[in-house]
């Protein structure tokens, strides 16, 4: 995401979503994916845009690229000539054959050399559905462009990679995500500790659009956002907590830790999955020599993947640690 977009006045917490108000409107706005930017506005500059495919984590401005791609090429009628499909939704043969395959059929602007469909999330397209929607690539080539929005391009099939040009997007850094929220602080009036930033920060993992979500749900809470806030509103662990968890169960102590994964999971309402990720993000951060943080990451991907089948997150987490107080006997 980006540098703010210029507001009128601030706006009381809640009145209007954030996520779009503070969109970026043009790639030079797009911060965070500098050399991803340089190579489109290259795509821009010689009106030569191939088809796009768009991969990597949410939140980190693939949607916002794709958008500001059609706002550069076509100005103010870039609604009339973008559509956007979410394939979460329809994700079936039906979505290629109806809306795809009729906008692409029926599209033609006078003043451009093609429009631009925009499928986002098309990795959940079925096997038929993706086989579909080559062959309608295939067909349309000459007025209309695709770019393919995915959290995984090893879903999308060997076919439709080798007609994009493929952008790998990566998580946003700290820096980008704090400057964001500065900016949208002081634009908005809003009082915010540097505690509560940093907990943002942290909380929002490079996901820029968790970012905002939470610095406006938190804003709404009080007069000043700061570090309580934040992880209240977030469902987010302090790392010290995880930390501290760890740091028993490598000790040997495993009621200790399963008293603070307890009041993890029970009291503070945090799921499983996002106790495996915070784990999982913090190893490198816990100072365990290399012979621990190898024993908790087998055991963290071990846990993770029991939990993805179906497992109990509970009884999965606590035998995490159990068998790290057990190593550790």
């Amino acid at each position: 995401m980006s540098d703010a977009e210029e507001s009128g006045g601030a706006a009381a917490p809640g009145r209007e979503v954030w996520i779009e108000k503070y969109r970026p409107q043009t790639l030079d706005d797009v911060s965070g994916q500098e050399n991803i930017v340089e190579r489109l506005q290259s795509y821009i500059a010689q009106n030569d845009l191939p088809h796009l495919l768009f991969s990597g984590p949410a939140g980190i401005g693939k949607t916002t690229a794709a958008q500001a791609i059609a706002r550069e090429l076509y100005g103010d009628d870039w609604q009339q000539n973008f559509l956007e499909l979410n394939a979460s939704d329809q994700r079936g043969i039906d979505v290629v054959r109806d809306r795809i395959k009729s906008f692409a059929r029926e599209s033609f602007s006078p003043n451009h050399d093609h429009t631009i469909i925009f499928l986002d999330e098309a990795d959940s397209l079925t096997d038929d559905a993706q086989a579909a929607l080559r062959r309608t690539m295939e067909q349309f080539s000459d007025n209309t462009r695709f770019v393919l929005s995915c959290n995984y391009s090893s879903k999308i099939i060997d076919p439709i990679q080798s007609r994009c040009a493929v952008f790998r997007f990566s998580p946003l850094s700290d820096a980008a995500v704090r400057e964001q929220v500065h900016q949208i602080a002081s634009t908005e009036g809003i009082e915010v500790t540097e505690d509560g930033v940093d907990a943002l920060v942290y909380a929002a993992d490079g996901d820029m659009r968790r970012a905002i979500n939470s610095l406006q749900a938190a804003a709404t809470t009080g007069d000043t956002v700061d570090e309580q806030a934040v992880y209240e509103i977030t469902a987010t662990a302090r790392p010290e907590e995880i930390e501290s968890m760890v740091a028993d169960a490598l000790a040997g102590d495993f009621s200790k830790a399963r008293a603070t994964l307890d009041t993890l999971l029970t009291e503070t309402g945090i799921a499983g999955g996002d106790v495996i990720d915070q784990l999982h993000r913090s190893v490198w951060e816990f100072e365990l020599d290399d012979r621990e943080a190898v024993r908790l990451l087998e055991r963290i991907g071990e846990a993770d993947y029991r939990i993805t089948e179906g497992a109990n997150e509970q009884v999965q987490l606590e035998a995490l640690l159990a068998s790290l107080a057990l190593d550790e006997q």
